[in-house]
């Protein structure tokens, strides 16, 4: 396999990519071949940040149809290299990095899963003490399996589950927070774990806890996901989940991913408490903790949770898409003497710097229930700590397709270049303050009353347009100033979605 091949499933800091065959125009291309050599590969880098000759790797998975096959290739890899494997079974991403810090006997880990993509797709993600793989890491892991040069030997293979553990540490967090053996008890709380690997959360978490979970859905593992995709950011999927709130009169909803390390939630009256309401929320229980906080976001939250977070004595500091993103700038204002307890994406991936700064969806839920308890006491609503959020009227996202073969990233690069000048041109238009990523215009309120950000995708050839308005109509006002500029670009961009937006 060369190593252009085994680049190509670099995602960011995973690796992603085809596993299953049989669906049209997508080609296996996570062969056994480039798992078997990917996971040597993290052996011998695992053995050289560790330092340790032999280092026992910890092998878990998610719900995905691929995953016992790819679990005994990454522990059969291993184990010709010599190294030891622990196989966790099904797992969430988070605990195979908890496991880490437990004792549990594993020096490194690698967990199988390919977040929320299409059922065909699965992946790898890496950890060792110190945290997930950056990406630099994992470029130095691929340029090892491109040279193939591996160790020989014989190891062995143990099963031990260690999600047990990993929710009893949770129960025990809420129980020394709320100084009470079932602070849940009398509230109706339930999970959608969309047939993922969240589905503990319910028994092992929130029943020990006293509450009433009836009502959950889609518990069992399945890697088709016959019910709808396992993502928060999914409208069928927070439908669905909202609709159980309201039919089993419900305290509170809990929709996870399909490996758990993000999360949304639902209000009692069966709205959800997602993006900007879920940061809301949980940067109002933090800075009540810590005034002053800096609360690190994506580039994609509203004018309004800024004006929240301000107004609840925190800084909101905004920054660039990627969950990896938002920690590391969370961690380098830490360093500079900042504080700030949150890195916090609007898809739902949130890291606390109290939890090793890991994004974990279960974590996040815990402590809003957390919360919930500590206002049940007091005679209080949850959702009354983000009452004074203030809401745009409209929000949407527009993504526009590069047309294929073009040189996108030079060409997504030029035209960001061009709206900006065009901004600082134009009267009614100027440019947000402190922004991190793409081209982020306010418009004035003659001219759609709101904001525009105009970006390049993390790792696709599409250039997403995030809009909000503060008055009805409002976007519509804005997608129409943008397309007047964007026309002129159609040789290398379909504006076609945009288009249709406006009409």
């Amino acid at each position: 396999m060369t190593r252009e091949q085994l680049f190509q499933l670099k995602n960011g800091t995973d690796v992603r990519g085809t596993a299953i065959a049989g669906v049209k125009d997508d080609p296996v291309t996570l062969t056994d071949e480039a798992i078997t050599l990917i996971a040597k590969a993290f052996y011998v880098w695992a053995a050289q940040k560790t330092g340790k000759p032999s280092p026992v790797i910890a092998v878990g998975h998610d719900s995905r149809l691929s995953a016992g096959h790819i679990s005994a290739l990454v522990s059969g890899a291993v184990n010709a290299c010599g190294g030891d494997v622990i196989l966790t079974g099904l797992s969430s991403t988070p605990s195979m990095f908890m496991l880490l810090q437990d004792g549990f006997g594993a020096d490194a880990s690698v967990m199988i899963t390919a977040s929320h993509l299409p059922y065909q797709k699965n992946g790898l993600k890496f950890f060792v003490k110190e945290g997930g793989l950056e990406s630099s890491d994992l470029s130095e892991v691929l340029e090892i399996a491109a040279k193939g040069d591996f160790p020989e030997g014989s190891g062995s293979r143990e099963e031990r589950s260690y999600l047990p553990k990993y929710a009893g540490d949770l129960v025990e967090k809420v129980r020394a927070a709320t100084g009470m053996e079932q602070p849940l008890a009398g509230k109706r709380i339930l999970v959608d774990a969309g047939n993922g690997a969240g589905g503990f959360y319910a028994d092992l978490v929130l029943k020990p806890l006293g509450a009433d979970t009836t009502g959950s859905q889609f518990l069992e593992p399945d890697g088709s996901f016959p019910n709808h995709i396992p993502n928060p950011e999914n409208e069928t999927a927070m439908q669905s989940v909202c609709a159980a709130v309201r039919a089993n009169h419900a305290d509170f909803g809990i929709i996870f991913d399909t490996d758990v390390d993000r999360a949304g939630a639902v209000s009692s009256d069966g709205e959800e408490i997602n993006r900007n309401r879920l940061i809301a929320l949980i940067s109002a229980i933090l800075l009540e903790e810590h005034p002053g906080s800096y609360i690190v976001t994506d580039s994609v939250t509203s004018d309004g949770l800024a004006s929240f977070i301000t107004a609840h004595g925190g800084v909101h500091h905004r920054f660039k898409r990627g969950y990896k993103n938002v920690i590391n700038e969370s961690k380098r204002l830490n360093a500079e003497g900042k504080y700030s307890p949150l890195a916090i994406e609007t898809s739902g991936h949130a890291a606390l710097k109290e939890n090793y700064f890991l994004d974990d969806g279960a974590y996040l839920v815990t402590r809003l229930l957390i919360a919930l308890a500590k206002c049940a006491k007091e005679g209080k609503d949850l959702m009354a700590l983000i009452s004074d959020l203030p809401e745009p009227a409209e929000a949407a996202e527009i993504r526009l397709k590069f047309v294929p073969g073009c040189d996108f990233k030079a060409l997504g690069a030029g035209l960001l270049q061009d709206l900006a000048a065009y901004v600082e041109r134009t009267p009614y238009l100027s440019p947000a303050p402190n922004n991190f990523e793409g081209v982020r215009i306010n418009f004035d309120k003659e001219h759609g009353d709101g904001w525009a950000l105009v970006r390049m995708s993390l790792h696709e050839p599409i250039l997403p347009i995030n809009v909000e308005s503060n008055r009805l109509g409002g976007n519509q006002v804005i997608a129409k100033e943008l397309y007047a500029f964007l026309k002129d670009y159609e040789s290398f961009l379909d504006t076609e979605n945009l288009k249709n937006y406006i009409k």
